[in-house]
């Protein structure tokens, strides 16, 4: 009779042995992606959330295989796989929905975090009209959460997106119900970072007038919260006071009993008066240093517009005199191409905001004129050759077009004869493409390489070239939502890369 006792209750531990084990797998992976992203190993974290997700998804524990799932689709639209990064997202939400049908249950709360994702995106990819209808989605999905947290969310990215496309005051509407429910509650510290972040926000989307703005009311409402905080802390220490008085009035009246109170009363008028003037102290320190601050950023805006004026200025200043020298005259030559070169990197840094329009271009074609112009600037012998294929892409022709044929012009005047320029295209990504022109030349030296892209960083004798062309280049490309830089690992000549997110 032992026996059979025995035995079931050796299964019955075995069995829950198996289902504890296969309810942990997606745990165990979780805490693998969280190691993994702690050490900065991207691809390892983003399997091993794909891994917890399809764990918890097959074991039916939503709660835990959504947040799994967007953890997935933030890292693959933190290396531009967006198509990746949407198919898990609406993977995620078919199983939700089967989930949802199944159980007879609504879950709006693990919908929110699918729809804060995709909204993510589609800001990145600077896609107005889709961030802003997710934007609705999520506050339908808020409202049936009856989430506080989500509704604080929903403000941060209503702010964000506005301030992203220009709406700057329905941002602002969105940033004041923010610093508002956090006020209400007395979270100080999150008021503050709320700030900061709007501060960060302007300051990586080259935005002064907003980053001027932003740190105005920061400034303003730091002071505010400074007085707040002092008079927090004199009714806090005038409470004392009056409680102290009460205590003396419910006590013994003797003598001794009295003396004591007094002396009480006196060590406490004392830090009274000690934290007040602390207080005082701060408070002006704080207000010196605010007023400093908002001097030396008036100041520098005051000095960068008086900089662009002079600049867009001089080339016309210096035209009269140089029309006086002979054309013929190569300091005059290179002088005038100086005024023009800085013409254009004035009006190009004045116009940093606003970017190229664009227009679907064959890349093959494209690649394939650029080269041939090159042709006839190179040393004898020198292979020009074209890697793109036969695929169009939004592009600004012209200015591309400047900027490749200037980099291509520098790879023909510094490749000796016999050696190799090529201009390869790549398609990284659904809004990632780049453009990567590669020469067998002598290379640039490393201590050159710093100021590669900085105007004006060393004296140069005009003739031989003003150094202005890799600055404006640069400028050009930001102006096409792009970056241009220097392959440094590149050893056998020189690699620039001209990378776009059209």
């Amino acid at each position: 009779m032992k026996m059979p006792i025995k035995l079931a209750f050796a299964v019955i531990v075995l069995f829950t042995a198996f289902f504890a084990h296969a309810e942990s797998r997606g745990d165990q992976f979780v805490k693998q992606a969280d190691a993994a992203l702690e050490s900065k190993e991207y691809v390892k974290a983003r399997y091993c959330y794909l891994k917890a997700f399809d764990a918890y998804n097959k074991e039916s524990q939503m709660d835990k295989a959504i947040p799994a799932a967007v953890n997935v689709a933030s890292l693959y639209h933190r290396e531009s796989y967006y198509k990746e990064a949407f198919e898990m997202l609406t993977n995620a939400e078919l199983s939700l929905n089967e989930y949802e049908k199944s159980s007879e249950k609504q879950l709006p709360g693990l919908h929110y975090p699918i729809a804060r994702e995709r909204q993510r995106m589609y800001l990145k990819l600077r896609k107005a009209d889709s961030a802003r209808d997710h934007l609705e989605r999520m506050a339908t999905w808020a409202s049936a959460a009856n989430d506080s947290a989500l509704n604080v969310d929903l403000l941060s990215a209503r702010a964000n997106v506005y301030y992203t496309f220009g709406q700057n005051d329905k941002g602002d509407e969105a940033v004041n119900k923010l610093i508002a429910l956090y006020l209400s509650a007395n979270d100080y510290d999150k008021a503050n970072k709320c700030y900061k972040d709007l501060i960060d926000m302007a300051v990586r989307s080259g935005n002064v007038k907003l980053t001027v703005r932003a740190y105005e009311k920061y400034v303003a409402w730091a002071d505010s919260v400074a007085a707040v905080k002092a008079d927090a802390r004199y009714a806090a220490l005038q409470k004392q006071y009056d409680d102290a008085n009460a205590t003396i009035a419910d006590r013994d009246s003797s003598l001794t009993a009295r003396s004591a109170i007094i002396i009480g009363l006196i060590v406490l008028a004392a830090a009274f008066a000690a934290a007040l003037i602390f207080v005082s102290i701060g408070m002006l320190r704080y207000m010196a240093l605010s007023r400093r601050q908002k001097k030396a950023i008036a100041t520098a805006r005051e000095h960068n517009e008086l900089k662009n004026q002079f600049i867009a200025n001089i080339s016309a200043q210096m035209e009269p005199t140089l029309d006086t020298l002979p054309a013929d005259l190569p300091a005059a030559k290179a002088l005038k191409e100086f005024a023009a070169h800085i013409q254009r990197l004035s009006d190009l840094e004045a116009t940093q905001t606003e970017l190229y329009p664009t227009e679907d271009v064959n890349m093959s074609t494209f690649c394939e004129s650029l080269a041939e112009a090159t042709k006839s600037k190179t040393a004898p012998d020198v292979t020009v050759s074209v890697n793109a294929p036969k695929m169009s892409a939004p592009v600004n022709e012209e200015e591309l077009g400047k900027v490749l044929g200037h980099l291509l012009s520098n790879a023909a005047e510094y490749t000796p004869a016999g050696g190799k320029i090529t201009l390869d295209f790549k398609k990284r990504g659904p809004h990632n493409i780049q453009f990567i022109i590669t020469d067998t030349g002598c290379g640039i030296a490393e201590e050159e390489r710093d100021d590669l892209f900085k105007p004006f960083a060393t004296v140069r004798d005009l003739t031989k070239g003003d150094g202005l062309g890799l600055p404006m280049c640069a400028l050009s490309v930001a102006k096409m939502n792009g970056t241009l830089r220097l392959d440094d690992s590149y050893s056998h000549g020189t690699r620039f890369i001209v990378e776009l997110h059209p």
